[in-house]
Formats: C-alpha cells, structure tokens, sequence
C-alpha cells in the first residue's frame, strides 16, 4: 500500500514539474533532498530524466542514507544524471549510532565507512553528510570521525551541527540527554582547522576537496521552486511553502494546480537581509552585484550590520568583496542553525496540522 502511495506521490510531482514547464520556468540544478528519494529508485530515476528532458539541467544533488550504496542504485541514479550524491552518515562512532538507532538499520561505522570507501569517485561528487554536538560526544569521538573522512579523502563532507525542531528535542533528550551549546563552538572550530589542510569551504559548514556542487542551493541562486509535499520555494522575493497533506498534494496537481499553501512576500528590506545571510553563508558576498541587484540600497540599508559583523571580527572586505573570517563562519553556523530550527517547527506544526486533520476525517 505504501508503495503504491508512493508512486502516485511520484506521478503527482511529475505533474506538477509539467505546470513549471507551462509557466515558462527553467531549472539548471535540481536538489532532491527530504526523507530518503531513494526508496523507489525506478521512480526517482524516472522523474531525474523527465526533469533533464524538459529543461537545462546541467546539475543534479540527491540524498540517500548508508543502506541504499548499492550497485543496481547507484546504477540507476548515474542513468538518471546525479552528479552529487549526499550521504546521510551522521557519525562513524558506533556509540552514537546506536543512540540515534541507526546502527542496525545502516551498519556499523566500519561497515559504512567500507561502502564510502568503495563508491568515492562513482559521482563528480560524494558527499558526506555528518553531525556535531550531539549532548555524549567527546572531542575523540569528533577527532575520529574527522579523520575517516580524511583517510577515504571523501570528495566532500558538510558537518552539520546538531539542529533539532523542539519536538526533536524532546525526543533527543531522552536517548542523549539535555542538548548543549557550549563545545559546540569548540568542535567546530576544530573541524575547520583539521579540514582546512585538504579542503575548502564551499559553505560554512560544506568542505568540499576541489571546487564542485555544494550542499545548498540558497547559496547559488537568488530564485528556486521546491517541488514536492511540504517543500519551499523563493520566487520574486517571496517565500512559499507547499501542502503538508500528501492526500491535498496528489490532489491538487492532479487538478491541475499549484499546491501552494503558504506565501509570504518579503519587502525591499527583507530580500536584502535575506541575500546578507545566505550569500554570506556562502563564505563570501560581491558587494557590487549585490548593488546592482537592488539598485544601490545594499550598502546603505545594512551599514549597522555590516560595520558590527566588522568590529566583531566576522567580516573582512577585499575588492568589494565580503569574506568571512574563522570567526565569521562559525557565526553563520549558528545564524543557519537557527534559521533550520525554525523551518523544522514550522515543518512539525505543519504535520501535526495534517494529521489532525485525517483523524477528524477518519
């Protein structure tokens, strides 16, 4: 039954990747990401082509988790046209998986660290998607996962640092304990420092080995359009999000209409506080294109910021060029923490929505 679900759910994506096609959109980089896209990998493979077929897709991202690097998948992905392929690791301590209850579902840390090892150089890029911070980890168990990801000179790797909605963290704390802040700069800083030797950073928290795709689109485009049940999108300066419900979802694209359920438009001011945050997360930001974007309002609207994030020792500027420092990058970490955190409520309060909802139904 869920599989039958799911490829309806495939169908209905298809349609509405049809309706942005009428509308006179393009995509050159599609990012499919949320729960594991892998499950069906026949399906997935089939709407990679028709997405390839229907614009100018020059790149694609895809996440997966440990159990699904398998011949037949990573096979059918390549036909399907990833480049990058994101791993879901988290950590190779085998503690740790066993806490977040992955380690029987997706091995050991030597078992996954193995199946790395063996498709590294399969993809233009395989990224390693790990975690920082969680409340037992001591600074050996980051040290060790630091240096796997250098001894299977992984072409890439993002550490994120733990972020968790507050239904999560409820959740977390009952396996880890209380979540802390107060290593976490600590760790981070330390995770930079090793890595800087061999990579560099394509976002503040994405290492990457040579110059190549990174983890987030935000970074790369002004303008994307989430396709999917519960995904975002930012279009002419404004946010919106899709239905949660994947029942509305099929429903409404098989009606032919945009399963838009939440729009907000963000004023002058706010697309340029918007564009500070994300293009900085992206290490550096041109101060002349970002002029030009909004004729000449860039500088004089974020001169307070711009001139703390300096004094604080965040910010340097080069050429009309703003950089981040170590210190700055570890900022943004925890400016996009929080700013996930948020997305993750909004996400469970979305969810909860829906599934009050179907019980009033049933």
């Amino acid at each position: 039954l869920e599989r039958d679900l799911a490829r309806t759910y495939f169908r209905a994506m298809s349609n509405e990747i049809r309706m942005y096609k009428e509308l006179g959109f393009d995509f050159r980089a599609v990012y499919v990401g949320g729960g594991t896209p892998t499950v069906l990998p026949e399906e997935m493979t089939d709407v990679l082509l028709e997405l390839r077929s229907l614009f100018d897709v020059k790149e694609i991202s895809l996440e997966t988790n440990p159990h699904h690097l398998t011949d037949p998948i990573v096979d059918l992905l390549k036909r399907g046209g990833v480049n990058r392929l994101s791993v879901g690791v988290q950590s190779f301590d085998d503690g740790l998986l066993k806490q977040m209850e992955r380690y029987h579902k997706y091995g050991s840390g030597a078992d996954i660290k193995a199946k790395l090892s063996h498709y590294m150089g399969t993809f233009d890029t395989l990224n390693v998607d790990m975690i920082f911070n969680f409340p037992t980890q001591t600074q050996a168990m980051l040290e060790r996962d630091v240096e796997i990801i250098d001894e299977i000179a992984a072409d890439q790797v993002t550490f994120y640092p733990l972020m968790v909605s507050d239904i999560t963290r409820r959740e977390l704390a009952k396996r880890f304990g209380p979540i802390r802040y107060s290593q976490e700069k600590r760790f981070y800083l330390r995770i930079a420092e090793v890595l800087s030797n061999n990579y560099s950073c394509g976002t503040a928290w994405c290492f990457s080995r040579k110059k190549t795709m990174i983890d987030e689109y935000i970074v790369d485009y002004d303008e994307y359009v989430g396709i999917g049940s519960g995904s975002f999108g930012y279009v002419g300066g404004a946010c919106y999000a899709n239905t949660f419900s994947v029942d509305d979802y099929i429903k409404q694209t098989s009606e032919h209409r945009l399963p838009v359920m939440a729009k907000k438009v963000f004023s002058e001011t706010e697309q340029i506080q918007y564009d500070f945050v994300m293009k900085l997360f992206g290490t550096s930001l041109d101060l002349g294109k970002a002029e030009e974007k909004f004729r000449g309002k860039f500088m004089k609207t974020l001169w307070k910021e711009i001139s703390f994030f300096r004094l604080a020792g965040a910010l340097e500027i080069n050429d009309r060029v703003l950089k981040l420092t170590r210190k700055g990058q570890y900022y943004w970490v925890i400016m996009m923490r929080e700013f996930f955190t948020g997305v993750n409520n909004f996400r469970d309060t979305c969810r909860a929505m829906v599934a009050a909802s179907n019980e009033q139904k049933n």
